[in-house]
């Protein structure tokens, strides 16, 4: 599911533009400040961001300025300034689209789909759950808007849970798929350690994790939520 944050103060156009997107497969959320924004970000992995300019605690381009290195977040700008010069300023601060308003929301709606099938065709390799954003072909990890560095074992666990989510892995299937130059020559605590220094980076309490979960006697999963 992707999930869509709505940066737009005047609260009657942010409810229309939230039920026009909803839908099985998009999950909206809405912001009516920056400050708010910047909560739903670091609570949320947001897929697309539709971000007014002229908000009550100052301006959507500084938001979208944090949001430049971001390659898995898409921006549409609703501004009401439609010189060019504001307009430039948006894309090459790294806006994907922008509208002018007053807009319809069939086009909005149809710039939203151009964006979200770019996001689709994009992430093929991204997991996201939660406030987590993994995407392994680009090796970046992010818990909310914090970037997490994995090292390469690390990486191929995580992986391996992650796509077998809510499926017990067995620990010698796992030593066999991640040590694959000879798991019999690895002593099995690396991969306990391996999986005790993925939950310290991962989890918010290591020590009761909620993600990263031991199946006593058998391996580990990766918890459906």
């Amino acid at each position: 599911m992707i999930e869509i944050l709505v940066v737009e103060d005047d609260i009657a156009l942010s409810n229309g533009i939230a039920m026009a997107l909803r839908s099985a497969q998009v999950h909206v959320v809405q912001g009516h400040s920056l400050f708010a924004a910047k909560n739903h970000l670091a609570a949320h992995h947001i897929g697309l961001v539709i971000l007014d300019i002229n908000l009550p605690d100052g301006s959507g381009l500084d938001l979208l300025r944090e949001l430049s290195d971001r390659q898995d977040t898409s921006v549409i700008l609703l501004t009401a300034n439609d010189t060019e010069t504001d307009i430039v300023t948006g894309l090459e601060l790294g806006a994907d689209d922008y509208i002018t308003k007053p807009f319809s929301l069939a086009v909005l709606r149809a710039r939203v789909n151009t964006q979200l099938r770019k996001l689709e065709n994009s992430t093929s390799s991204v997991f996201r759950q939660d406030c987590y954003c993994f995407a392994f072909d680009q090796m970046q990890f992010f818990k909310g808007t914090t970037p997490i560095e994995l090292s390469k074992t690390e990486q191929k666990l995580l992986r391996l849970l992650v796509e077998n989510k809510g499926i017990t892995l067995e620990r010698g299937k796992l030593l066999d798929r991640i040590w694959t130059d000879g798991a019999e020559y690895v002593d099995e605590n690396a991969l306990s350690v391996t999986i005790k220094r993925l939950r310290d980076k991962l989890e918010d309490t290591p020590s009761h994790p909620q993600y990263i979960k031991t199946v006593y006697g058998v391996g580990y999963t990766w918890a459906v939520k």
